[in-house]
């Protein structure tokens, strides 16, 4: 079964410059979208923009420039993220505000200007990618975990607000994925077996599929998300995790 519904639409997509972002807005084109795809530094390609998510007027300008000159947004998705490491006793305050300001308040400042535009058409989608640290404690994770949380709530309760008007809003929340945010963690060559078997002194499980994931392992859960055949989810958080969490989600 092919997935439908992309074909002719307008798509808006942050963090799109490498990892996840970037097969995302491959999808998109391929399957007919016309594909806005931004980051702090405009992306290589047709349609890149520079934008700085944790600037809510920014956002607002973009999102307005858009539906003036290009057309109207069928698809918003959030794919920026950063991540901070370390214990909660070593975190110093920029660093907090850094992390929610990219993973939680930015994922707000999109969604609230796309549903400003969406409900007056009734219809459109936003998918938020997070992660699976947003549902299981992680070791030295807390700035990410907590900012992650409070994004997945965030796109639950939109859900529930825009589902009445035909708006569909979703989150994926992959696992280890091998983007430069994962192997930015590793020590050395051995990293990624290790995540695979996992890490008993942090807490962290292995992953029962033997495997880490692909950018486009995620980036299809996103373009399921966004498709008519799930015309019928709403307010889900799909985990993209190779079972690392042990979630059926």
């Amino acid at each position: 079964m092919q997935l439908s519904g992309f074909d002719g639409r307008l798509a808006l997509v942050t963090g799109a410059a490498g990892g996840i972002g970037a097969a995302l807005v491959r999808l998109l084109r391929e399957s007919g979208c016309r594909v806005i795809a931004t980051d702090l530094a405009a992306p290589e390609g047709e349609d890149g923009r520079a934008l700085d998510v944790t600037d809510s007027a920014a956002v607002n300008a973009l999102v307005d420039d858009i539906e003036r000159d290009i057309g109207a947004i069928d698809f918003g998705i959030n794919v920026a993220g950063v991540l901070q490491s370390g214990s909660v006793d070593t975190i110093d305050d920029d660093a907090w505000r850094r992390t929610f300001a990219v993973n939680a308040d930015g994922v707000f400042y999109l969604c609230r200007a796309l549903a400003r535009v969406m409900t007056p058409r009734r219809r459109g989608a936003m998918v938020t990618v997070g992660s699976n640290a947003a549902g299981v404690p992680r070791h030295a994770m807390a700035a990410y975990g907590a900012s992650k949380a409070a994004a997945a709530m965030f796109m639950r309760c939109l859900g529930l607000e825009l589902a009445p008007l035909g708006i569909r809003c979703n989150s994926v929340a992959p696992g280890s994925t091998l983007t430069p945010m994962q192997t930015g963690m590793w020590a050395d060559s051995s990293g990624e077996q290790r995540v695979i078997d996992g890490i008993p002194e942090d807490y962290k499980t292995g992953i029962p599929l033997g495997k880490l994931a692909k950018p486009d392992d995620v980036a299809s859960a996103v373009m399921f998300l966004l498709s008519e055949q799930a015309g019928h989810i709403v307010m889900d958080d799909l985990y993209v995790d190779g079972g690392a969490t042990l979630h059926g989600g």
